[in-house]
């Protein structure tokens, strides 16, 4: 096969690449800054759909793999932010790929949308911008594409995994408050969690089947407590994890939702009901078993030569 990956110099895009690359396919990049294994430099969320068919021109496959920061507060109201960010970009992509004859498409996903199927009285879309701009983004793309185009949208959790100094968006926040003195407090609840590499796979499996699928993607369910004992771990500061009453994890997010009021903003994940995904154990069944000890080590290794990760492009 012949695919484009957006977002190539990302994290999970650059390990799209390597594993397509491991399989024969040939792959072509486009991000938004110039970097080493960059091939086209474009935005995405300015492109038009003239701009983006010559990228698309004689190939067979595309894979969506921009990122976008659901927690980063903005300015009231953020749904057409967050519209232009995750959904438009995707519908004038899969137009072109439409217009030029490609066969097959992924989408990197989120795993809201698996928990909006399975739970639809959580009523996720309405209660968090974010999570709606998924479920546009899934269905409008795929709508674009057409019946000819099969699109898979790969739902995932938290990530761990390194591609050269690529890491997940999250992972310095949590590097720091494990390598301190303090305190390591965690609410009930918990996430899947998956690696780099293995969304990668699933990624290469769903263009090499022309699957159309939605497809949870994880590798093991752990809660909070599990999770950051790992991350401790980690970073060579092994200690007990203690529990957050649920009423102080809802206190917590109140005040943040009431804050981000006050100050006429708003965030993707809607702070009034995040404490309520906080305290679930938001688990995608049945996880792949696959082990992800290395892809956390991986992921807070502060010597870069040591990490087993070393993904080019």
């Amino acid at each position: 096969m012949r695919v484009l990956v957006i977002g190539g110099s990302g994290l999970i895009g650059a390990h799209v690449v390597e594993v397509l690359r491991e399989r024969g396919h040939t792959v072509t990049t486009v991000a938004r800054t110039a970097r080493e294994g960059v091939d086209h430099v474009l935005d995405l969320e300015s492109a038009s759909v003239e701009q983006l068919r010559p990228l698309l021109a004689g190939l067979d496959g595309v894979v969506f793999a921009a990122r976008t920061d659901e927690q980063a507060p903005l300015r009231k109201p953020v749904y057409p932010a967050f519209r232009a960010d995750v959904v438009e970009p995707v519908v004038r992509l899969f137009t072109a790929a439409r217009a030029e004859g490609l066969t097959r498409g992924v989408i990197m996903g989120s795993y809201y949308t698996y928990f909006d199927r399975l739970h639809p009285q959580w009523r996720l879309p309405e209660r968090h911008t974010y999570i709606r701009c998924r479920v546009e983004q899934a269905r409008e793309g795929r709508a674009a594409a057409g019946p000819g185009l099969p699109v898979a949208v790969l739902e995932l959790p938290f990530v761990f995994g390194r591609a050269g100094d690529r890491l997940p968006n999250w992972a310095g926040a949590l590097d720091g408050w494990a390598r301190s003195r303090a305190p390591l407090t965690v609410p009930v609840g918990g996430t899947a969690a998956t690696s780099a590499r293995s969304v990668a796979e699933v990624a290469a499996d769903a263009l090499e089947q022309g699957s159309g699928d939605d497809i949870p993607v994880a590798d093991e369910n752990l809660t909070w407590a599990e999770m950051m004992s790992r991350v401790a771990a980690a970073v060579g500061r092994p200690r007990r994890i203690r529990r957050l009453p649920a009423s102080v994890v809802r206190a917590a997010t109140g005040l943040g939702g009431l804050l981000q009021a006050l100050g006429r903003k708003e965030s993707g994940i809607n702070p009034r009901y995040f404490g309520r995904l906080l305290l679930t154990e938001l688990f995608i069944e049945p996880p792949s078993g696959r082990p992800l000890e290395q892809a956390v080590r991986d992921t807070f290794a502060r010597d870069v030569s040591a990490a087993s990760v070393n993904v080019s492009g």
